[in-house]
Parts: structure tokens; C-alpha cells; sequence
């Protein structure tokens, strides 16, 4: 596999989390006291932030073969937190408003896990492919 057909897999899975994160928590919230108005939110912020963070660092990283490893570092670190937040984010949701088990699979960040996951392993093939060169 191609250096340019990973990164442009891992850009595309980049582009995809930032958008549906911004789409889904967009971090200017309307201010319940104040109708009309708009407040800051961190949280969401967090969650636009760090597909940015793996849109721009993570593939300049990639870019270089020195950069590779830490590229490799920074990416499974975002999956793990982007993993553990969007795991608390559905919990919460459940325990809000439970829904039936077998809505659950689809109902939760399940699929979006899974996503980011793939993320991982297309960042995995090209550090491997950075480090060891082809096989």
C-alpha cells in the first residue's frame, strides 16, 4: 500500500470526526437565562478540538519519516480519549433516557467508536509503513 493512499485515508477519517463532531457539538450553546443569546461550552469545544488537533498535527506528523513515530503516539492517544469520553458521552445518554436493549447498538457512540478505531489502525498501517518501509 501506498504512503499517499494511508494518509489521504487518515485525512478523509479526520475530516469526517471534525465535521460530525461540529455538527453534532457545536460549542456556542444557546444560554437558557438569556433566550437568544450564545454561551461558550468547553466541553463541546474539547470535542471539535481534537479532531482538529488530528486533522492538522497528527497528519503533519505522518509526514515525515523522523515526525512518524510521534504521529503514531499523538494518534492512538486521541482514539483512546476520543474512546473513553464518546463511552461516558453514550452512558450518560442511556442513563438519561434508557432506551431498549436492542436499539442500544445504533442508539449509542457505538458506531462512531468503531470509526475512530479504524482511524487508529489506518495511522497503525502507516507508521508501519513510515518505520519498516514495505513489505
Amino acid at each position: 500500500m501506498k504512503k499517499s493512499t494511508l494518509l489521504t485515508a487518515l485525512v478523509l477519517l479526520a475530516v469526517g470526526g471534525l465535521l460530525l463532531h461540529y455538527r453534532i457539538h457545536y460549542f456556542m450553546v444557546a444560554d437558557k437565562l438569556h433566550p437568544g443569546a450564545t454561551v461558550f461550552s468547553g466541553s463541546f469545544f474539547l470535542a471539535t478540538l481534537f479532531p482538529l488537533i488530528h486533522l492538522f498535527l497528527v497528519t503533519a506528523l505522518f509526514l515525515s519519516r523522523k515526525t512518524a513515530v510521534y504521529g503514531y503516539l499523538l494518534n492512538g492517544m486521541l482514539v483512546v480519549y476520543g474512546t473513553i469520553f464518546m463511552v461516558h458521552f453514550s452512558i450518560a445518554q442511556l442513563m438519561a433516557k434508557p432506551i431498549p436493549l436492542h436499539l442500544v447498538p445504533l442508539n449509542s457512540t457505538l458506531p462512531d467508536i468503531a470509526i475512530l478505531w479504524a482511524d487508529f489502525f489506518v495511522g497503525k498501517a502507516l507508521y508501519d509503513l513510515c518505520i519498516k518501509g514495505p513489505k
